[in-house]
């Protein structure tokens, strides 16, 4: 049996932990640099401010409407996230972590459980640990779980939050609800394959032939064929180590000079580096991306990426920085007004388990100086050694004029207490 766990309005009821007079009221929480929303409550979801609705065009709608705007506050989300995931591995030792909000949980050796009083005590225990509301949905396998999560979520009265797909009948009955742009899995374009077909629920999706969902949607489609037949093809994944590290950032203002944007891209390669080396991994390709802003419909609109093969595995800043200069050289155009740009580094490979070109290499030297530059910046913080292609007085800081407290993480802003 697996079950997917899922934080209702996680951001915003991270919010209202600490801020209990919002509870009810709409909230909405904006990206980096306050740019547009990323997550909305469900008050907010019925005013009809959409995801991802530009900030200052909606401004107004926030004001008259009576929503309660936040920045994104990323160390308040990540720490609360941590204690969710730490709270649900004491349940069962199979874990998946899905996301920042989500997780999924496999049972096995439970036959003689009742699964819904699990779940029940599961949901207890984080709300009452954490203050945050959960919805949890149970199944045979983890897309029906997933499923199962959207019905407890969208009938909250009937099922407490919890729901359990044990059954055939709740199995056709819950296939037959979900619209097949809804399942899991079911991206865009596959959905308008099906649309087209007059397939509208999942369950006209388990009544095509094998042969046909191989043929049209490949051996994934088929997969989720069977996972909605209720025949197990998934299983939990590994995502401590990950397949691809991103820097990406919107600038606080519009840059048009290349040196400021060659600043830019250094210190983004800088922080993918560094984040290769605490997970012990080398890349091999880098991907350089640049945009201009697109809400600015009065300016030239410009968005280009350019993927760069490394001649060998590294994680040398060094390195990793050359590469992504020489990437925005060959991408840069005079005359428009950037507004985000970001590095990607990817096709990833283990550290310890590099492959040795012929005629280059990474230089030895690097090896160790990385492993001081990390020690020392982790020491006295703020990133104080810098490549020379970088700005050595600017630390990035975006935009966060609607931030909350970091309530979990700073000492200086721990709520207090009036007594």
């Amino acid at each position: 049996m697996f079950a997917l766990v899922d934080c209702n309005n996680f951001y915003a009821s991270c919010e209202r932990v600490f801020r209990p007079e919002l509870n009810n009221r709409p909230i909405a929480i904006l990206s980096n640099n306050d740019g547009c929303v990323i997550s909305r409550s469900d008050e907010t979801k019925a005013l009809g401010i959409p995801m991802g609705a530009p900030a200052f065009k909606y401004k107004n709608d926030f004001k008259t409407k009576g929503i309660t705007v936040f920045s994104s506050n990323y160390p308040l989300y990540g720490d609360m996230s941590r204690r969710i995931m730490n709270i649900l591995s004491t349940f069962t030792p199979d874990m998946e972590v899905y996301s920042i909000d989500e997780a999924f949980l496999k049972f096995e050796g439970y036959d003689l459980y009742n699964i819904n009083q699990y779940g029940c005590e599961i949901r207890r225990k984080i709300t009452k640990s954490t203050g945050i509301p959960i919805s949890i949905g149970f199944a045979h396998t983890k897309t029906l779980s997933k499923l199962a999560n959207k019905i407890a979520r969208k009938f909250p009265e009937k099922t407490n939050n919890v729901y359990v797909i044990d059954t055939e009948e709740k199995r056709i009955k819950a296939i037959k609800w979900a619209p097949i742009e809804s399942v899991w899995g079911i991206g865009r374009g596959l959905s308008k394959l099906l649309k087209a077909k007059n397939i509208k629920t999942a369950y006209d999706f388990t009544c095509l032939s094998d042969e046909w969902v191989r043929k049209n949607t490949s051996v994934v489609g088929l997969r989720l064929k069977h996972e909605l037949e209720g025949k197990p093809t998934l299983t939990l994944e590994d995502h401590t180590t990950r397949k691809a590290i991103a820097t990406t950032r919107s600038f606080e203002e519009m840059y048009t000079n290349y040196d400021d944007i060659k600043e830019r891209i250094s210190t983004f390669a800088a922080s993918c580096a560094e984040k290769l080396r605490n997970q012990q991994s080398h890349c091999n390709a880098i991907m350089v991306m640049l945009h201009t802003n697109r809400h600015r419909k009065d300016l030239a609109q410009y968005r280009k990426s350019i993927i760069i093969k490394t001649e060998y595995p590294t994680n040398s800043t060094i390195d990793i920085v050359n590469y992504a200069i020489k990437g925005v050289k060959d991408i840069f155009k005079e005359n428009h007004f950037y507004k985000r740009a970001g590095v990607i580094v990817f096709d990833l490979t283990p550290e310890n388990t590099k492959q040795i070109a012929l005629f280059t290499s990474e230089n030895p030297r690097h090896y160790q100086l990385m492993k001081v530059i990390d020690q020392v910046n982790k020491n006295i913080g703020n990133h104080r050694i810098k490549l020379a292609c970088q700005d050595l007085e600017r630390t990035w800081k975006m935009n966060q004029n609607l931030l909350s407290s970091r309530y979990t993480t700073n000492l200086s802003e721990i709520i207090t207490v009036k007594a």
